[in-house]
């Protein structure tokens, strides 16, 4: 009984001897009080840095992921890219001016110089940025429809159609012919098979079919007869 007794008793002093556990309510005083901290520090670092705010536009396609470049000279310090929107925003640059080129693959390179970026400013730029098609990467039909006397025909229906592998046809596009009888198509330069077709009332149906197989410009004539 003496022996479990002294046990007992140098656990009751080993127990008083041991750090109380802080409270729930100390652990989360203390937390509150670190994260008001970091958020003081990033609140502190973001007022000495700007960004720049925009929306970019295309003559055809998405306006998504069009590559934003920020240049300070000639050295890039930010990237950015744009949503389905053609929205885009970069931020963390450090006051002063800034050039932005904007590239995406089959558009023409666009570029905006001596963009002032201020601390704990966001600079809008709006949508003045339109970026137009690079003709240089696209296959480009050209065509002319003439009547059976050689005439220039305004206004005829033509349409774009791709042959599929199994050679059905898939509608892709339709023009009207200017006052000149002219027409035009922008297509990727991918390798496929095009049918174009006009129409025109009291006149026969005439199409021609183009194999595309690269960047390049692919001209044709169509002629439309009188129906008998």
């Amino acid at each position: 009984m003496r022996g479990r007794s002294k046990i007992t008793e140098e656990l009751l002093a080993l127990s008083a001897r041991r750090p109380r556990r802080p409270s729930r309510y100390g652990r989360s005083t203390i937390t509150r009080g670190l994260l008001a901290t970091i958020l003081l520090s990033i609140t502190a670092l973001a007022q000495g840095t700007g960004g720049i705010k925009g929306k970019v536009r295309v003559e055809v396609g998405s306006p998504s992921g069009v590559v934003i470049t920020a240049y300070q000279g000639e050295r890039e310090v930010a990237r950015a890219k744009t949503n389905d929107k053609g929205e885009f925003v970069i931020t963390g640059l450090q006051p002063g001016r800034y050039s932005l080129s904007f590239r995406k693959p089959g558009l023409s390179v666009g570029r905006i110089d001596d963009v002032e970026v201020r601390a704990g400013k966001i600079r809008q730029l709006g949508d003045r940025l339109i970026m137009t098609v690079d003709e240089g990467s696209l296959a480009l039909i050209r065509g002319s429809v003439f009547t059976a006397e050689g005439r220039s025909f305004p206004g005829v229906r033509v349409e774009l159609a791709r042959i599929e592998p199994d050679g059905s046809l898939r509608k892709l596009d339709g023009r009207i012919t200017n006052e000149t009888g002219s027409f035009g198509f922008r297509l990727p330069p991918d390798p496929a098979r095009y049918r174009i077709t006009a129409k025109a009332d009291g006149m026969e149906t005439a199409s021609k079919d183009i194999e595309v197989d690269g960047a390049a410009v692919y001209r044709l004539a169509l002629q439309l007869r009188r129906k008998q």
